[in-house]
C-alpha cells in the first residue's frame, strides 16, 4: 500500500478511527483509579480497540510479504497486549497478576503514544518521497518519535513505579 493512500483505503481508515479511540482509552486508563469497575469497563473497551488497532495494522502491512519495521512493532505491540490482559484474566501468578498486568498495560499504551507520535511525524511535508517510498528522512523521523515517547515512558516509569507498586501492585 502507498503511504499517502494510507487514510483513503478502508482498512487504514478503520486502522486510525480505532487507534484515536485506543488512544483515548488508554489515557484514561492510565489516569483513573485503578480496580474500580469504570476502569475495567474502560479497560475492555481499550483491549478490544488495540485487537481492532493491532489486526488492521497487519492488514495494512501485508503480513505475508516483507517483513519491516511496522510488522515488528505491531508484534511487540501485540505481546504487551496479550501479557497486560493474561495475567488478570488468569488471576496468575497469585502474588503479583496486578503489577504484571499494571506493567505490560503501561507499555501498552506507551507504544500506542510513540506510535501516535512517529505516524504524525512521518505525515510531514518532505518526510515520504514522491513515489511513496519512505526515505531516509522517514526513518530518522520514526526513530526519534519512538525515542522521545519511549525515554520519557522509562523516565516516568522509573520515577513512580515504586508508588504505584505500593498502592496496587503486590496483593
Amino acid at each position: 500500500m502507498r503511504f499517502e493512500n494510507f487514510i483513503t483505503s478502508q482498512t487504514g481508515s478503520i486502522h486510525f478511527i480505532v487507534s484515536i479511540i485506543a488512544l483515548i482509552l488508554g489515557t484514561l486508563v492510565l489516569f483513573l483509579e485503578k480496580g474500580t469497575s469504570i476502569h475495567k469497563l474502560i479497560g475492555k473497551f481499550y483491549a478490544l480497540a488495540m485487537l481492532a488497532v493491532l489486526t488492521t495494522a497487519f492488514m495494512m502491512y501485508n503480513l505475508f510479504g516483507k517483513w519491516g519495521i511496522f510488522h515488528w512493532a505491531a508484534l511487540v505491540s501485540s505481546f504487551a497486549l496479550l501479557a497486560g490482559l493474561l495475567p488478570i484474566f488468569l488471576k496468575r501468578p497469585v502474588n503479583n497478576y496486578r503489577s504484571l498486568h499494571f506493567s505490560f498495560m503501561y507499555w501498552s499504551v506507551m507504544g500506542l503514544y510513540g506510535a501516535f507520535v512517529s505516524e504524525t511525524l512521518v505525515r510531514m511535508p518532505k518526510v515520504i518521497e514522491e513515489g511513496g517510498i519512505p526515505n531516509e528522512v522517514f526513518y530518522k523521523m520514526t526513530g526519534i518519535g519512538t525515542a522521545l515517547v519511549m525515554g520519557l515512558a522509562v523516565f516516568f516509569w522509573i520515577r513512580l513505579k515504586p508508588k504505584w507498586e505500593e498502592k496496587f501492585g503486590h496483593k
